[in-house]
């Protein structure tokens, strides 16, 4: 053959000859997997097999006998608890999954809607059984458990590998701004309860009005402000969040390390988009039953073994749902990437605080039930001093052992004081 016919054949075919047809299968495959993207079974061999926590999933059908066959209330608490655990840690690879095929505008948008997902299912469970107080101690303890647990334990875990972590001081001054906000949110219907018990002694149903009106004016501006962050953090000023941006700024970072954080940047997913999504949609729905059927556990374990239900709301819940970012958060630290500590339990608690509680705000505005941010005066005192405390700790960009022990002090104390309640 010459080779000025050479180009005439094309991926096995003369020109001229009618285009390769393929089958409906191969068309569909071809429309929902992206070439070069893991298969529908490799994605879920990898969802299902990759973690040994997964065999925690042999409690849902448990939680769910144990919920229709009202056994002991304790081991339905307890199986439905368990339970949620590796649900939360599926909704994170889904998510995270899902964000590592899209864009980053609609990767920070998936992970403000689903990274707290499984707060929002309780939360939204314990709202339409009418548990305001479990909601709001739920809620409350998600926030301090990243702030003080979370991040405290961090801190521990990095400077047992080194004596001082650095991170960007900007960026995380710029997340405690937020939080601070969204705490002051919080100060603000406490002080106007007190105000109105205290001065006007008007009558009830007139303060509640009230409260019912600054939060859910104010659940509507915090989401407002939230969104105007996310802008902020993923595009305006997203070179503050770039590791690579502040290592040439302060000229502390080698090429290798820049590379290396690079080639860890461009990690591929594990999963193709349409079975993360999947995937996500099915997780979503089995942990809104689980978390049903703890919700429904929780006044009848409370009242038989002797357990404060702000405790239980405010710790136990918290711990169960973060388990999966508490063990990323810890693994991120001891390997010195700071940032993404910062980003998880301050984000985190930002996404709780200015995104997740004005949401069930409104919700429960929908939906009748009057959900509003008036906290119990303790409560907002313990929320205050630890937001303080995190920043306090966080402004000079460095960490140590020391600042984690402080942080982990004053979670335990907090945990203590809400026990004997």
């Amino acid at each position: 053959m010459s080779s000025e016919a050479t180009p005439l054949l094309r991926n096995g075919r003369q020109n001229g000859d009618a285009p390769e047809r393929l089958s409906f299968t191969q068309r569909l495959v071809k429309t929902i997997k992206a070439e070069g993207e893991p298969s529908w079974l490799d994605s879920y061999k990898w969802f299902f097999f990759g973690s040994y926590a997964n065999i925690l999933l042999l409690f849902v059908p448990l939680s769910a006998v144990a919920h229709h066959s009202n056994w002991d209330a304790a081991l339905r608490f307890s199986f439905s608890f368990i339970a949620i655990v590796p649900l939360a840690k599926l909704l994170g690879d889904a998510t995270e999954n899902m964000s590592a095929s899209l864009g980053e505008t609609l990767a920070g948008l998936l992970n403000a809607s689903f990274g707290n997902a499984v707060e929002i299912i309780v939360g939204i469970a314990a709202l339409m059984q009418n548990q305001i107080r479990i909601v709001q101690t739920s809620m409350l303890g998600s926030i301090l458990s990243n702030l003080l647990l979370v991040l405290g334990c961090s801190f521990l875990a990095a400077g047992f590998e080194r004596p001082e972590s650095v991170f960007q001081v900007t960026a995380a001054q710029a997340s405690s701004s937020l939080m601070t906000l969204a705490c002051i949110t919080l100060v603000i219907p406490a002080a106007y309860n007190s105000t109105m018990s205290d001065v006007k002694r008007g009558p009830e149903e007139a303060a509640e009005k009230g409260l019912l009106i600054i939060s859910r004016g104010t659940a509507i501006l915090l989401l407002f402000v939230y969104l105007a962050f996310l802008w902020f953090q993923l595009k305006s000023h997203a070179f503050l969040y770039d590791r690579n941006h502040q290592d040439e700024e302060h000229g502390s970072g080698s090429q290798s390390t820049a590379s290396s954080q690079h080639e860890e940047q461009e990690e591929e997913p594990n999963m193709n988009l349409p079975s993360a999504a999947l995937a996500l949609l099915v997780v979503t729905v089995i942990t809104s039953f689980c978390a049903d059927y703890l919700i429904a556990s929780i006044e009848e374990t409370a009242e038989r073994y002797h357990i404060p239900k702000t405790f239980i709301g405010l710790i136990l819940l918290p711990i169960v749902a973060n388990a999966a970012e508490h063990v990323t958060s810890i693994w991120m630290a001891m390997k010195n990437k700071m940032e993404l500590t910062i980003t998880i339990c301050v984000g985190s608690s930002i996404q709780i605080a200015a995104f997740v509680v004005p949401l069930l705000v409104i919700v429960g505005w929908i939906t009748g039930h009057e959900l509003t941010l008036y906290f119990a005066d303790f409560e907002t005192i313990c929320f205050f001093v630890s937001v303080l405390l995190v920043n306090t700790l966080i402004q000079d960009g460095k960490s140590n052992y020391m600042e984690g022990l402080l942080l982990v002090t004053l979670y335990l104390v907090i945990a203590l004081a809400f026990w004997v309640s």
